[in-house]
């Protein structure tokens, strides 16, 4: 199985940039997709970015699209996503998830990360 760590959440400003990484171990990491989910307070969970098992294909939501980049390192096991200009909106608790392809199922999930946007 996999198991996922993510990290790089805090508290930032709007118009800053910030990177997650999720660092991922077990055996399967480099033949599977990765993707980034996020949950606001309130709100239901939603997809932000995926990226599939070789790194050469990405896709993001409309929301973040133009401004969250997803990349994979799969020497470090570690998957990223780089937000540029954060907005309170992008407030939430990012999920790092491994799945099967870019359109799921996902099979595996981190603890979650927290990203708070202030104005």
């Amino acid at each position: 199985q996999v198991q996922l760590v993510e990290s790089g959440g805090g508290l930032v400003q709007a118009g800053d940039s910030v990177r997650l990484s999720c660092a991922a171990s077990g055996r399967t990491f480099r033949i599977l997709a990765m993707g980034w989910f996020r949950q606001a307070p309130g709100k239901e969970r939603e997809f932000v970015a995926a990226i599939d098992r070789s790194g050469g294909s990405t896709y993001s939501s409309d929301s973040v699209k133009g401004r969250f980049t997803i990349s994979r390192d799969n020497a470090k096991k570690t998957v990223y996503l780089e937000m540029n200009s954060l907005k309170p909106e992008d407030t939430a608790v990012y999920y790092c998830a491994v799945g099967s392809s870019v359109v799921g199922p996902w099979n595996y999930w981190g603890q979650g990360t927290q990203v708070t946007v202030s104005s």
